[in-house]
């Protein structure tokens, strides 16, 4: 055998180290017809960025039972065989269980360690290690720098993972463009929810989801916080004390407006309704922790406007309007 290295992606016919894979399906990876933002990461990434760096290895004095031991102590199946940090071949395995079959397991490697090895270089788009993968079903491959020396090795679940790490960064990265996009593609927005009574279940999405489109717009915090107290009491109230009804939140450019319609049974006392601590909830929705007549009260304190229609029979329309460079502090 020769002393030399192929070229990065000639074979020798000896294995690199490691059995084949159990099947080409286990790297479901094309480097033609994968989706483009897959294909984007596989020419974008090197085989560095994925390779992995402690490889353990033995030098060519080193006995096969030596390299034996190594094997099953770190449960690998090839240590790569280097001379001052210059890959100079491979015992796999398939060497290992040759040389305890013909009695040369106290050989030294460089007698019995297979030579001609294929292996990526660093610097290779990681299309390259997916080609190999699938290519000759090996499960891992050398990697070496330009002066041949072994810098890692690189496996099928090595790519895989950081395909996977890297996909999730780009799908964060979209989903975090899209909001701004989304954000300042109109200033203006406008979103119903409907309210049924005593449902509890549902209680607080619609104020949940009113800060969530507040907050893809970038808008003050102190600001947010006043329209999710607004909205939030005026949904409870409506679950409370209402038949139901309706929150409709308008979040303009200069102002949010949450307009709360309910279709009764209306408010006798609208002064007295709007005093704190005055409520009309029953024992049953008090032990709930709801019903401590603060709804409407709080709800006047963080708005900027506010006003309230009611009558017996005829339901309640409350409007809190928050203005979003309005200085108000809540008090």
């Amino acid at each position: 055998m020769s002393d030399t290295l192929p070229v990065p992606g000639t074979t020798g016919g000896q294995s690199p180290g490691a059995p084949p894979a159990p099947a080409k399906e286990d790297i479901p990876i094309s480097t033609v017809d994968s989706p483009s933002a897959v294909l984007e990461l596989i020419y974008q990434l090197k085989i560095k960025d994925v390779m992995i760096t402690a490889v353990i290895t033995a030098k060519k004095t080193d006995t096969m039972r030596y390299i034996q031991a190594l094997m099953r102590e770190n449960y690998i199946t090839g240590v790569p065989i280097t001379e001052d940090g210059v890959l100079a071949g491979i015992v796999s395995i398939d060497d290992i269980v040759t040389a305890l079959d013909k009695g040369f397991i106290d050989c030294p490697a460089e007698e019995r360690m297979t030579r001609d090895v294929i292996v990526l270089e660093d610097d290779m788009p990681l299309s390259f290690a997916i080609s190999y993968l699938n290519k000759y079903r090996y499960g891992r491959f050398p990697v070496v720098n330009k002066n041949k020396e072994l810098v890692g090795i690189i496996s099928s679940k090595d790519v895989i993972s950081s395909l996977l790490v890297e996909m999730n960064r780009e799908v964060l990265r979209l989903e975090k463009m899209h909001q701004k996009e989304e954000g300042a593609a109109s200033p203006y927005s406008e979103m119903d929810f409907t309210t049924i009574k005593y449902d509890f279940e549902l209680a607080g999405r619609a104020s949940t989801e009113i800060k969530k489109a507040l907050k893809q717009r970038n808008i003050d915090p102190k600001i947010i916080r006043r329209v999710s107290i607004a909205s939030y009491e005026l949904e409870i109230n409506q679950v409370v004390h209402s038949n139901g009804g309706n929150i409709h939140c308008s979040i303009q450019p200069d102002k949010v407006i949450i307009i709360a319609t309910d279709t009764g049974p209306g408010i006798a006392d609208v002064n007295l309704a709007l005093q704190e601590g005055w409520s009309t909830a029953n024992e049953w929705i008090r032990s709930l922790g709801f019903g401590a007549g603060m709804g409407l009260a709080n709800t006047k304190r963080v708005s900027d406007e506010f006003s309230i229609n009611s009558a017996l029979g005829a339901g309640t329309t409350v409007r809190s309007t928050v203005f979003i460079n309005s200085p108000k502090e809540e008090t």
